[in-house]
């Protein structure tokens, strides 16, 4: 009697952003493809050079290794395709013949790799590979701030909407605001909370506490106007002398008001301002020696810091805005306040006291992030592999394409 033979698992192909133009896109991308990885045979395409780099706002770091994520050994790269398109788009497309996966996931975050993502639909439709969008938000919000770069991404996107088999968000307010912008015509959409980026934690130690009574608080991420720094640095002001704030973005769209309420500020002699992007191993200090993590967004679907933040198991104040009610919502160490309101965002930060000096447990997760996949997988009829038992040994794939 012969064993029976085990059945291919199914493959998944994501392509979203790659590590020449790092973003917080960039580590979504390989962690989705991570997670993907226990349950499907994966694949990725990474979009290399989004732009111009003279156009990028991080222009002077362009190219360099900041992260230490890796994908992981059973996951193939082509890294990855260029914003002029040839020949890494021709290279990219062979790729996906050459893989066939059983669905194309992309991640969509910005308007520069739609045609990119056109091509790639186009080549995926011709193939009968269904293609999936994973919704990070609906437009960039410096593309909405350009009216040209607002209307070709309203219009450009249409065909490739019209390739699209099903559709993943973060939150109910990402999905909401997806039909407000689009008629998907019933496309089946799922909601996969975003995952854990766990990959800061435990590097390093917590640092000795401060002085007593010091509340050390963080504020980390790109600086734009709409996340709200201006607000904090003038909530800051109001705050006692046991306070000390690091800050710590690089200035995206020429958004220089936080930098220059800071040198004026007050309370400038306990504000540090590390005006850069920074690489994960000083990430990881920033966040061992803060006490709590302040995120003072006017808009947000979601957010990268948010999530290292509660992978830290530190207390978050975070504005009740878009997704990210959803998001911290069941964490126990948020406080909520109103958007743009610094005295009701300095009452946050004092409450918020009250809840440091235990870690809090971390409610996100990449499993769960997968069972939404699979279940959008399921209802576009490309179904579960039957190869996914936990004592099952998974092929090792050559990396060669990295």
């Amino acid at each position: 009697m012969h064993a029976s033979q085990p059945t291919e698992r199914r493959k998944v192909m994501v392509a979203g952003s790659g590590w020449h133009f790092l973003s917080g896109i960039s580590y979504y991308t390989c962690r989705l493809s991570n997670a993907l990885q226990e349950r499907y045979d994966v694949s990725a395409i990474l979009m290399r050079r989004l732009l111009p780099a003279r156009l990028y706002p991080g222009r002077e770091r362009v190219g360099q290794r900041l992260s230490d994520l890796r994908y992981a050994d059973g996951v193939r790269v082509f890294d990855g395709v260029d914003w002029w398109g040839v020949p890494s788009l021709a290279r990219a497309v062979a790729f996906l013949r050459a893989e066939r996966p059983d669905v194309l996931v992309l991640q969509w975050w910005t308007g520069v790799v739609l045609h990119s993502y056109l091509v790639l639909a186009i080549a995926a439709r011709r193939l009968g590979i269904p293609v999936v969008i994973e919704f990070h938000e609906v437009q960039d919000t410096a593309e909405l701030r350009r009216r040209w770069a607002a209307r070709y991404v309203r219009g450009a996107i249409r065909p490739l909407l019209r390739r699209t088999r099903g559709v993943v968000v973060h939150s109910a307010f990402d999905a909401d605001a997806l039909a407000s912008a689009y008629d998907l015509g019933g496309v089946p959409s799922e909601i996969a909370l975003h995952g854990p980026f766990d990959h800061h934690a435990g590097v390093v130690p917590r640092t000795a506490a401060p002085a007593p009574g010091v509340r050390r608080l963080l504020y980390f991420g790109t600086i734009r106007p709409y996340k709200g720094l201006e607000d904090l640095v003038e909530a800051f002001a109001a705050l006692g002398p046991e306070y000390r704030l690091t800050v710590v973005g690089e200035t995206w769209e020429g958004w220089t008001r936080p930098a220059e309420l800071i040198a004026a500020s007050p309370a400038r002699d306990r504000i540090t301002f590390v005006n850069r992007y920074v690489p994960d191993a000083e990430v990881n200090g920033y966040f061992a020696a803060a006490d709590a993590v302040v995120l003072p967004y006017r808009r947000s679907s979601a957010s990268g810091p948010l999530h290292i933040a509660m992978s830290h198991g530190l207390p978050v104040v975070v504005t009740s805005v878009g997704g990210l009610v959803e998001a911290a919502g069941p964490y126990s160490g948020t406080v909520f306040v109103p958007p743009g309101d610094p005295a009701r965002l300095a009452a946050g930060i004092s409450e918020a006291a009250g809840l440091i000096g235990r870690r809090h447990a971390d409610p996100s997760s990449w499993e769960r992030t997968v069972d939404a996949y699979a279940r959008l997988f399921e209802r576009i009829g490309i179904g579960q592999d039957s190869t996914t038992s936990s004592n099952q040994t998974v092929p090792v794939l050559s990396p060669d394409l990295r």
